[in-house]
């Protein structure tokens, strides 16, 4: 009994914020039906994120079913000290393009849309970002979820090239 209990405070962390929600039709035989869409980043603002979309004939069941996606698609990034990234990087989904650079301390989250929401709820405080290519809210999220999910530490490097971290230096 007491692991169940542990398991809701675990998931009670999360934060979510709803990034967009759009009615979207499929036109049928007899018309058109329509739907709702919604965009969802979750977050426990220390490093866990996720992003999430959902389809639903109304907009709270499209919601909780963006949020079982993007717990689904969470992923754990690493944060310096100063709670930025370790390095520069780039990310794509399809013609949407993210470059996210580590910033000083005090700067803030320099970002828009999707990818200042994603960077918060992450846990990042300071950072500078840059929208590329497209404008689409739900590929530019998930950008910036490639982007995190592939940056790197001092310790996964020297690890891969089976050297010391003071050899990095």
């Amino acid at each position: 009994m007491k692991k169940r209990n542990i398991k809701n405070k675990e998931e009670n962390n999360w934060e979510e914020k709803v990034v967009q929600v759009k009615r979207v039709t499929k036109v049928v035989k007899g018309g058109k039906k329509l739907s709702f869409r919604a965009v969802l980043v979750i977050g426990n603002e220390n490093g866990n994120i996720g992003v999430g979309v959902g389809k639903a004939n109304d907009v709270i069941g499209a919601v909780k079913k963006g949020v079982a996606d993007a717990k689904k698609h969470s992923i754990k990034i690493p944060l310096t000290k100063y709670f930025s990234i370790p390095h520069p990087i780039h990310g794509t989904s399809g013609a949407a393009k993210v470059m996210l650079r580590p910033s000083a301390t005090g700067s803030g989250v320099i970002a828009g849309g999707s990818t200042r929401t994603v960077l918060e709820l992450a846990g990042i405080r300071n950072i500078l970002a840059k929208q590329l290519g497209s404008n689409n809210t739900l590929n530019n999220a998930r950008a910036v979820m490639d982007a995190l999910n592939n940056l790197r530490t001092l310790e996964d490097t020297a690890n891969n090239r089976d050297i010391e971290i003071n050899q990095l230096y």
